[in-house]
């Protein structure tokens, strides 16, 4: 019989091996800094730093996001094209004549929507989540090919632009609004009831809805703060670019996926760490940066990020089985 009660090592020992993929990450991340500072002089200073922060900001929302949907057991494959969608609604509205600010807070909305849409879709009619977040994805991106007919708008006032390329003392609107939504989804997730629950969820949804607690409606409300994470992303690249283009976002929801997986979450449900999501954010944003640096063509950039992301993905889903299977 094993011995059940808490020591201080055996604390020590829990809280190590709950945090090891973020000290892990953590020491890859310091590894491949001191590198590329040996490998390039323009490496290490604050103006390429902020470059990795501003470019980190519309991956890190859409991780945020991703990181309650994961821990709740689901997944959600529609949110680069959510971002997407969001940024051509701000936009056509734009164009229409209306003001910037209702503009953008009805581009958002349209995605807060989605994702209600999505969450009722899994909670009521029961279906899988892979699936509907597949059919929503094309869905929205169809929305926005047909607001724009294929072709991207572009040409907004200062005010718009002013989100993706103003400044705010030494950085930038992206980089804050990603950083204050770190800050803020930490909190919730270790704070309060409803980031328990998310968690709880991905435990044990049964559990949990038969100790009185209304999962359906926690399980929608966490879709829809997954979308609100990837409209805001959309309002960042659009005002960046001064340009809404109808496949802005493709493929955003892998990066999203990856870096919750990275940081600890597990895609069975039941665990996620929103520091942890921050740091995968970065350390992939350093990895890009410093391969570009480094003049390595775009190609085997992908291919390089590709493997490590899988690589870490098999260590970290081995862990899990092994600790599963000595509980």
């Amino acid at each position: 019989m094993k011995n059940s009660i808490s020591t201080p090592n055996n604390i020590v020992r829990t809280a190590i091996r709950r945090s090891f993929p973020q000290i892990l990450l953590t020491a890859v991340l310091i590894i491949m800094i001191i590198g590329l500072s040996v490998s390039s002089e323009f490496f290490f200073t604050w103006k390429n730093f902020r470059n990795i922060l501003d470019q980190c900001s519309v991956y890190l929302l859409l991780s945020l996001g991703m990181t309650f949907v994961i821990a709740s057991g689901g997944i959600d494959l529609s949110v680069g094209s959510i971002a997407g969608m969001s940024g051509v609604i701000m936009a056509v509205l734009m164009k229409a004549g209306m003001p910037v600010l209702p503009a953008v807070l009805l581009g958002i909305l349209s995605g807060v929507l989605t994702g209600i849409i999505n969450g009722a879709l899994i909670s009521y009619l029961k279906l899988f989540p892979f699936i509907t977040t597949l059919a929503t994805m094309t869905i929205t991106r169809g929305i926005a090919l047909v607001l724009t007919g294929g072709v991207s708008i572009y040409g907004f006032s200062q005010s718009f632009k002013w989100w993706g390329t103003g400044t705010i003392g030494p950085i930038n609107p992206p980089i804050a609004i990603s950083l204050l939504f770190t800050i803020i989804a930490a909190i919730i997730m270790s704070r309060t009831l409803w980031g328990k629950y998310s968690l709880a969820i991905g435990g044990n949804a049964e559990a949990l809805r038969r100790s009185g607690v209304n999962v359906k409606g926690y399980r929608i409300s966490i879709y829809a703060v997954s979308s609100l994470c990837a409209a805001i992303a959309g309002l960042i690249m659009t005002a960046r670019l001064n340009s809404a283009a109808p496949l802005a976002g493709s493929g955003y929801e892998m990066d999203a996926i990856a870096a919750v997986v990275l940081g600890g979450g597990s895609l069975n449900g039941g665990s996620g760490a929103i520091l942890g999501t921050f740091i995968a954010c970065f350390t992939l944003s350093v990895l890009r940066n410093g391969l570009t640096m480094l003049a390595i063509p775009t190609y085997y950039q992908q291919l390089i990020t590709g493997v490590i992301i899988l690589l870490a993905i098999i260590i970290a889903e081995a862990r899990n089985r092994r600790e599963k299977e000595s509980e």
